[in-house]
């Protein structure tokens, strides 16, 4: 084994052995003082009887007297984890943990992992419709397609929450963010902009719509599915109607001259090639980016292997890369957006996240790059940048004010306050419990 593949196994190993030890990434701890038992007549029976009364007379008050005005749950049914595929709901528990342990750290925001058994999307809609009045927000999480398409557009219609799909909105909205930096760069419009979406699925059909909302023209975009492109008179429209009215849409939407073939012939002169299809790498092979136009952008977001590697791009003669992992410059990665939009519209009770407010998001993170200064190599910002979460999330929180979707207004400066707050609450709380060796430290004194 080489000294790359052990590195690459390491985290593997790692997260193993601190599962057993740890058993799981969360808990529950209380927020308020206690001092004795007898306080617990203020916190539950007969003082919390006043609370209650209160909450029945105005349901809205839930979100100011309890916990559930920051409190996401992580619904799954895991049919289709990241990299995994369909393993199940109990496969997928340690998955929403860590992502709920992202929420908390990154975002401050309370989230519980909730794997469901249940094979059809009516059932996973009924969960989330039932468990409504005890969160303050809903992160659908690694859901198949076509079937997250369908229970994302119902909950979204019915709920008076927000309820996200991070594989859809999450991936569009970092996505954009690098689109609309990598555009400027090539000193490209986004209205002439050709793209080419190879791949059919969650991510790049998000990525198409979130794309469209933020003035890029559909007449400019042709997407690649397995068959090969997608247009209005395909063989195959009949059954896509049938089967996947949303791809359907698509193919009507897009690629008006009607290019045939495959990811080859696509490319012929695009401008961009945004790739969220099967790891690689030889997926995007590099004879395809030299057909592309000069300076061309190239997104390979597959993981944990990019449909074709950074150096390789670059050799065809892509001016700027993006991929899905760290150790490569220009990460597009859901957790830039997840934690800071539902800090936002948290903040304000929001009762729905629309399309403008995940543009919303990926302009914020897009002007924050720009505040550091844009480069072929940074065309996004890092998890890393402070203030990062909390300027995204004030963002995110005005433009439900204007749309007129929150239940709270508040001005930026208090909305920037007030998620600094929490942000930097949630992460002194960890140093604190870690210090006081109430969460216990790694066997050796460190996790790497």
């Amino acid at each position: 084994m080489t000294e790359q593949s052990k590195d690459e196994k390491k985290p593997y190993d790692l997260a193993m052995k601190f599962a057993k030890i740890y058993g799981g990434k969360i808990e529950t701890s209380p927020s308020v003082p206690i001092y004795g038992l007898k306080d617990f007549a203020v916190w539950y029976t007969p003082g919390v009887a006043a609370v209650s009364e209160a909450i029945k007379a105005n349901r809205d008050s839930s979100f100011e007297l309890t916990n559930r005005w920051n409190t996401v749950a992580v619904v799954t049914d895991g049919s289709r984890v990241l990299g995994l595929g369909n393993i199940g709901p109990e496969a997928s528990l340690p998955v929403m943990e860590g992502k709920s342990l992202l929420f908390k750290y990154l975002g401050g925001v309370d989230a519980f992992p909730l794997p469901v058994r249940s094979s059809e999307p009516d059932e996973l809609i009924d969960v989330v419709r039932r468990i409504e009045p005890g969160v303050g927000g809903v992160n659908l999480e690694d859901i198949a397609q076509p079937k997250c398409f369908q229970i994302l557009e119902t909950l979204r219609g019915e709920l008076e929450i927000p309820v996200w799909h991070d594989d859809q909105q999450g991936t569009a909205s970092a996505t954009l963010a690098g689109l609309l930096n990598a555009v400027e760069l090539t000193g490209r419009s986004p209205s002439e902009t050709k793209i080419v979406f190879i791949g059919a699925g969650a991510a790049n059909l998000s990525n198409a719509r979130l794309a469209a909302a933020a003035g890029f023209d559909t007449d400019n975009f042709i997407i690649v599915d397995s068959r090969g492109t997608l247009y209005s008179s395909r063989g195959d429209m009949q059954l896509l109607e049938s089967q996947n009215r949303w791809k359907y849409s698509w193919a009507l939407r897009t690629n008006p001259d009607k290019v045939r073939g495959g990811a080859a012939e696509a490319l012929d002169g695009a401008d961009v090639v945004v790739a969220a299809s099967r790891p690689g790498p030889g997926t995007l092979k590099p004879e395809w980016i030299e057909r592309m136009s000069p300076d061309p952008v190239v997104f390979a977001l597959a993981n944990p292997v990019p449909e074709i590697w950074p150096w390789e791009a670059k050799k065809a003669g892509a001016r700027i890369v993006a991929t899905g992992r760290a150790d490569f410059p220009n990460q597009v990665n859901n957790s830039l957006v997840f934690p800071a939009v539902f800090r936002g519209v948290l903040d304000v009770r929001a009762r729905t996240i629309t399309d403008d407010m995940a543009v919303a998001a990926a302009r914020s993170l897009a002007s924050f790059a720009q505040r550091q200064g844009l480069s072929d190599d940074h065309i996004i910002p890092a998890m890393t940048e402070p203030d990062l979460y909390q300027t995204v999330a004030t963002d995110v929180a005005l433009e439900a004010i204007n749309q007129g979707v929150a239940r709270r207004k508040a001005s930026r400066l208090e909305l920037l306050r007030q998620g600094k707050g929490i942000i930097d609450r949630a992460r002194r709380a960890t140093r604190v419990l870690l210090e006081a060796g109430v969460i216990r430290p790694p066997p050796e004194g460190r996790i790497w």
